[in-house]
């Protein structure tokens, strides 16, 4: 058996699943102030009854990273960044203790400028001093040469908790970026820390001795002790969960836009064959442009308990949420309370909904159906209208799915899935309204968390070989070995497959599931001096690709 749990804004859904189905499926509300304890209730009611010694795997995908951005609740972090000639690292200032010092590795991974040792020594004391306990440490190329990276971190290690370096992070170059998710991994660190570390004795003082996965932004899991060494892996999980879920119920050969109902929010996004789309740099949510690897998503402020109100005769939907729908004790209408009206939905108090409505419909002069109709379809007509702007947006650019790049696609699509608790209702309202085939998934309202639980183990490397320097690098994991002049595409293949097979088992993929292998890229260039040939650079990228593990069909049908 296997667990996934889905942390939302508004509420925390669970399932227990075996190979023959869904054996138990709960909903609880949300404590946004102490999620540990709401995954913890999730844990108690899935467990009931039920043999510890059964459960084989915990996925959680969790908004825990996410709320910390958004809320800008993070640890401080010191910072220190070296670039050498050319562009100003301080034009990606992260915060009041960023330092920019001397020393450089050029493109090549050749050391121009030494690092200042006692320059790091002073900065070092004064991040101290500050009582700042997390660090980042990036080079301009330290993808291609970490080694002053390592020499500062071990200058820092005396002086702090833990370091984060930039190679770890991407074996793409972009150095902003690259800044930015390096101090975003430090800063969200010490809270993933703790919360996890409490889920997971939570969980074996209840004799539950499984490991712990963790979904990431680009739909895949990763190990809890994996992510450690990147926490900033798990913003924007809870759209991924959403479209893992999604991908079974999808068209063949056609396109599909992906809605994820809440209660306060409505996550947008889009598959291409059955294929999530990519964000091919990186998540970028406000300020932070990152090198974090994820599906393309968006969100729009609207769900089943934002608030409704009249503003100068104009209906306001959202994007706050003031609590539950007055159907179910809050203080506020709410499109689930014009749901109840309507007749909808026969669960919650109808006589506080329709107070709630009726309210409504007295300022826009109509009655109460009428107005929580308006409701209903202004719901719709703001979540469609958010999503035809993307499908503009993406048009206009490269579209990247997670399998491939397709040159001057545009996506057009014809069936619209629905997930989230509301997803039955809006369904055939949307259809009505726009004329395109509109489906809630099955178990639309847990259907989440099922694809959090199903997600296989996602992970890259990036290699680069040099025959002239004799040398075959993946820094992001550590790893360097001498080769000779004769060292062939072949030889770099094997390299990078023995890499990501290892990087996958560490991150606590399933032997059973790794044969969704493929080479996302691959480059090769001769070294011509004084038009002689002096040797052979190579440089691929090799991914296990996102999608759902073995042996759990029968979930799906």
């Amino acid at each position: 058996m296997i667990i996934g749990i889905d942390v939302g804004g508004t509420h925390t859904d669970a399932v227990l699943l075996s190979s023959t189905g869904i054996q138990k499926k709960i909903k609880v509300s949300t404590d946004a102030a102490d999620l540990f304890h709401t995954i913890l209730s999730c844990f108690t009611k899935l467990l009931e009854n039920i043999d510890p010694k059964k459960i084989k795997r915990v996925v959680i995908s969790t908004t825990l990273t996410t709320n910390a951005i958004v809320q800008q609740d993070m640890s401080p972090v010191g910072m220190i960044v070296s670039a050498g000639p050319g562009i100003d690292p301080q034009f990606y200032r992260t915060g009041e203790h960023y330092y920019c010092v001397s020393g450089s590795i050029n493109h090549r991974g050749r050391e121009k400028a030494r690092v200042n040792e006692m320059e790091i020594e002073d900065i070092a004391k004064k991040i101290k001093k500050a009582g700042i306990e997390y660090a980042g440490v990036v080079s301009k190329f330290c993808v291609r040469n970490p080694s002053h990276e390592i020499l500062i971190k071990r200058i820092l290690n005396k002086y702090v908790k833990q370091v984060f370096l930039g190679h770890h992070v991407s074996g793409n170059l972009n150095f902003p970026r690259r800044i930015a998710t390096t101090h975003l991994n430090a800063a969200v660190f010490p809270l993933h820390k703790s919360f996890f570390e409490a889920v997971k004795k939570s969980l074996e003082e209840k004799g539950l001795f499984v490991p712990i996965q963790i979904l990431k932004a680009d739909g895949g899991t990763m190990s809890l002790e994996s992510s450690m060494s990147f926490p900033g892996q798990t913003v924007l999980s809870g759209p991924a969960a959403s479209i893992m879920g999604a991908i079974p119920y999808a068209p063949k050969k056609q396109d599909a836009i992906v809605l994820d109902i809440g209660g306060t929010t409505t996550d947008i996004a889009f598959l291409v064959d059955r294929a999530p789309l990519l964000e091919p740099l990186g998540i970028q949510r406000g300020q932070y442009k990152s090198l974090i690897r994820s599906l393309r998503t968006d969100s729009k402020g609207i769900g089943g308990d934002s608030t409704v109100r009249v503003k100068d005769k104009e209906l306001i939907i959202g994007p706050d949420r003031k609590g539950p729908a007055m159907a179910f004790g809050g203080p506020e209408p709410t499109p689930t309370d014009a749901l109840v009206v309507l007749g909808l939905m026969d669960e919650g108090d109808q006589k506080k909904a329709q107070k709630g409505i009726h309210k409504i419909a007295l300022d826009l002069g109509l009655t109460d159906s009428e107005a929580a109709d308006k409701i209903f379809k202004k719901c719709c007509t703001i979540i469609l209208k958010k999503t035809f702007e993307m499908i503009d947006k993406i048009n206009s650019q490269p579209v990247y799915t997670v399998h491939e790049f397709l040159e001057g696609y545009k996506i057009s699509p014809r069936k619209i899935l629905l997930l989230g608790g509301p997803a039955p209702y809006f369904a055939k309202k949307i259809e009505e309204l726009y004329h395109i085939k509109t489906v809630a998934v099955p178990e639309s309202s847990v259907a989440n968390a099922i694809g959090a639980a199903l997600a296989r183990t996602t992970c890259e490397v990036s290699v680069n070989a040099d025959t002239e320097q004799g040398i075959v690098t993946a820094h992001e994991e550590d790893f360097a070995e001498p080769i000779s002049k004769s060292f062939s595409d072949d030889d770099l293949m094997e390299t990078a497959y023995t890499l990501l097979k290892e990087k996958a088992m560490n991150s606590g993929a399933d032997p059973d599931n790794l044969d969704e292998v493929e080479v996302v890229e691959f480059q090769k260039f001769n070294i011509v001096r004084n038009f002689s040939p002096r040797g052979k650079i190579f440089r691929t990228k090799m991914q296990l690709k996102p999608g759902l593990i073995k042996g759990f069909e029968k979930v799906l049908q």
